[in-house]
């Protein structure tokens, strides 16, 4: 597809030449999906034509050209046709990342005091997260690619013992993006594909499943989460296969609230015996007095659990 014909005709700014995001075979533009600051993120291989953003992932390209150029779909189409594009592209998976070595961002290290603070707002224990979860953080300079990592909290994600993956939680309110994960040509497992949590937790046959990582710190015990309301079916699965009994604590936002109805339906037809349990607003916001009285509640007292 000629998108530098495209751009030009609609007047679509370009990363010039010499620029940090100007690479050989790419064609580099302001990302219209992106928060904040667009910057010159979103990218198109000339060579296998798809657009990539390097902050928000891949894009099919008949809604980026629609993007860029402001118009609707149906022009987007004609467009790229007429420009020697094919329509079909966007039918097809993303194209798979090149595998590289698995990293941290620089500048990675113990929390700081800007990091304590913040937990402690939030009514944990600094030390004790970073005994129990190994918590790091970045400070004012941190990136691993292209990937800007700055004044985060990063919580490793273990899978069988190994780190695979990471998450970063914003603390200095200024980023459009609370968390970051782990670039995902970075990860050695897809952090959407397994489970956060503590593994040796699991071995009762009960678990929790929450979703995100504050939330597995403040019930602890056999807690789990999938990484925010939208799960994979890999996880589907391997929380079938780890758990027979369940419950499902989501947020009490509506869309939360269908999701985990779904979830529990999902796991219902793979056998395990699952529930969804409401509570007012986020499980991580809990006092840690009420998310033991909760949890203890919802065991019953007779299930196993660890600190």
């Amino acid at each position: 597809m000629d998108l530098q014909t495209i751009l030009h005709e609609w007047e679509v700014p370009q990363a010039p030449p010499g620029h940090k995001h100007s690479r050989p075979g790419w064609i580099n533009v302001p990302c219209p999906f992106c928060e904040g600051s667009s910057g010159y993120h979103l990218g198109y291989s000339q060579q296998d034509n798809y657009f990539k953003c390097w902050r928000c992932g891949w894009k099919p390209v008949t809604k980026a050209i629609a993007k860029l150029c402001g118009v609707a779909s149906a022009e987007a189409r004609r467009l790229i046709v007429s420009h020697h594009g094919r329509v079909h592209l966007d039918k097809t998976d993303p194209p798979l990342s090149i595998k590289q070595v698995f990293a941290l961002p620089s500048g990675t290290g113990p929390l700081l005091p800007h990091h304590k603070r913040y937990l402690k707002g939030r009514n944990f224990s600094p030390h004790g997260l970073e005994r129990d979860w190994g918590l790091l953080s970045t400070g004012p300079v941190s990136s691993l690619d292209e990937a800007d990592y700055k004044h985060r909290i990063l919580a490793p994600i273990h899978w069988e013992e190994q780190m695979v993956s990471f998450q970063a939680r914003d603390v200095s309110g200024c980023s459009p993006l609370k968390y970051k994960a782990c670039l995902k040509n970075r990860e050695l497992i897809p952090h959407r594909r397994i489970l956060y949590g503590k593994e040796e937790n699991w071995q009762s046959g009960f678990g929790i499943v929450v979703e995100g990582i504050f939330d597995v710190w403040r019930f602890g015990g056999p807690t789990c989460a999938v990484f925010g309301i939208n799960y994979s079916p890999n996880q589907v699965r391997l929380l079938a296969q780890i758990f027979r009994d369940i419950v499902v604590v989501f947020d009490d936002e509506p869309q939360a609230i269908r999701q985990a109805e779904k979830l529990v339906t999902e796991l219902r037809f793979r056998g395990v015996r699952a529930r969804h349990e409401i509570i007012e607003g986020d499980p991580g916001g809990m006092s840690q007095q009420g998310a033991d009285a909760f949890v203890q509640e919802i065991t019953k007292g007779g299930l196993p659990m660890k600190p």
